[in-house]
């Protein structure tokens, strides 16, 4: 690759308030203030702007992810004598009693799995087991308590489907390019086409290209 053509490292920037445990972070990849992640992986290019969290999600290739957002918001066990995190965090308040294993097991077996080139708007919230399909939009303080198709745009609390980005023969198409896994060579010279072409042009001019 051209060393040139980038203008730093690939390593991913993280701001030092941040928080960060179990974590995968991938090229470019960019964390921003205060933002939390609990064994979170994330792809090329997607960044999360401040205040942000996210525990026990996966996260594509070339994300937005706005401030004061929540994937995979805690749940409290609701069927329990309390919701109180004293059932199931008691070692904070409590020596000798440990954190509740199987409490902690049930959230990691609910990931959110967020696809490639997905926006999620200011102050929206993802709540466990979430499956959120590339190219989709996610509104400012929706809540989403159930998986979003590709490249569809959905808000409100309960968040529900406004309309598709595309057309059903676009959105194939687009899912078939997959130019989020673009050499980065191929990413820089098409970028002007994406600035400047109609959708339908780009995929004509860029489909099928080595």
């Amino acid at each position: 690759m051209d060393p040139h053509l980038l203008l730093r490292q690939p390593e991913p920037r993280i701001h030092p308030t941040a928080e960060l445990k179990g974590c995968r972070l991938g090229r470019y990849a960019a964390v921003g203030e205060r933002v939390i992640l609990r064994e979170v992986t994330v792809g090329d290019f997607s960044y999360f702007e401040r205040h942000a969290e996210a525990a026990y999600t996966s996260i594509g290739k070339f994300c937005s992810i706005a401030a004061n957002t929540r994937l995979n918001a805690l749940e409290h066990p609701v069927e329990r004598l309390t919701t109180h995190k004293v059932s199931y965090r008691p070692n904070e308040y409590f020596r000798g009693l440990g954190v509740d294993s199987g409490f902690l097991e049930r959230r990691r077996g609910r990931p959110v799995t967020i696809g490639h080139d997905v926006w999620i708007g200011h102050g929206a919230v993802i709540l466990p087991g979430v499956t959120v399909g590339n190219g989709a939009v996610i509104g400012a303080n929706a809540v989403v308590t159930r998986d979003v198709a590709p490249f569809s745009i959905v808000a409100g609390v309960p968040a529900k489907p406004l309309k598709q980005r595309f057309p059903a023969d676009i959105a194939r198409r687009i899912e078939a390019l997959a130019w989020w896994d673009w050499p980065f060579e191929r990413l820089a010279e098409a970028i002007p086409d994406m600035q400047s072409l109609r959708i339908e042009d780009f995929l004509d001019r860029w489909e099928g290209r080595g």
